[in-house]
């Protein structure tokens, strides 16, 4: 029974066949789990933005280059971590790419041990993200079972709002207010007003 290699999956797009084979072969050795395309275009249109991923991706191929490729994933807000190849006179090229939020560039001919300590810093960035957006996700689940009212008596509470003023902000009682606090606490499996300001801020900070 073979095992399935658990360190993440990383996306070699490059039109040389000979080049991704050779990545290929390389980083299955180090039990990655490779997936290869021979254009940004195929990549883009299997891509799975939900897997704990990587790329790898030639600066320049036929058709969409890796500098476009690299723009078009900066405008569906990805957080795929990617590294370009280069030829030696794309250097500065390169460079360009890595203030787009490229982690490196790596030249041709590549060194194997620079290569994959790249990858495995790579996957590093994509699990933390990855965690994060789980975290995210868990939170937007939980917030989008409050109703209107208390959806509006939580951003209050988060701004720091007594229950009185609560009551005469809404135009309701403070009994109320208080039916209404102890819906939300339930409903966000909040055990503390601090449990109930770590789920609201942080969906704030990534508003």
């Amino acid at each position: 029974m073979s095992l399935i290699p658990k360190k993440g999956t990383v996306y070699v797009v490059d039109d040389d066949e000979a080049v991704r084979d050779s990545l290929q072969w390389l980083l299955e050795g180090k039990d990655y789990r490779v997936k290869c395309f021979d254009s940004a275009e195929s990549f883009l249109a299997r891509f799975d933005p939900r897997e704990v991923a990587c790329l790898i991706v030639d600066i320049r191929m036929e058709g969409m280059s890796g500098l476009e490729l690299q723009d078009r994933l900066i405008e569906r807000r990805s957080p795929l971590p990617m590294t370009f190849i280069t030829g030696h006179g794309d250097v500065p090229m390169a460079v360009t790419t890595m203030k787009k939020g490229a982690e490196d560039f790596i030249e041709k001919p590549f060194k194997e041990a620079e290569l994959v300590q790249l990858v495995e810093k790579m996957l590093q960035r994509a699990r933390v993200d990855f965690s994060k957006h789980q975290e995210a996700a868990s939170r937007d689940a939980l917030l989008s079972r409050l109703t209107t009212r208390e959806a509006q008596v939580l951003e209050r509470i988060v701004a720091g709002r007594l229950n009185k003023q609560i009551a005469d902000d809404l135009g309701i009682s403070i009994k109320t207010v208080e039916a209404h606090r102890a819906n939300i606490m339930e409903k966000l499996n909040a055990n503390t007003v601090a449990d109930l300001l770590k789920i609201a801020l942080g969906a704030q900070t990534r508003a």
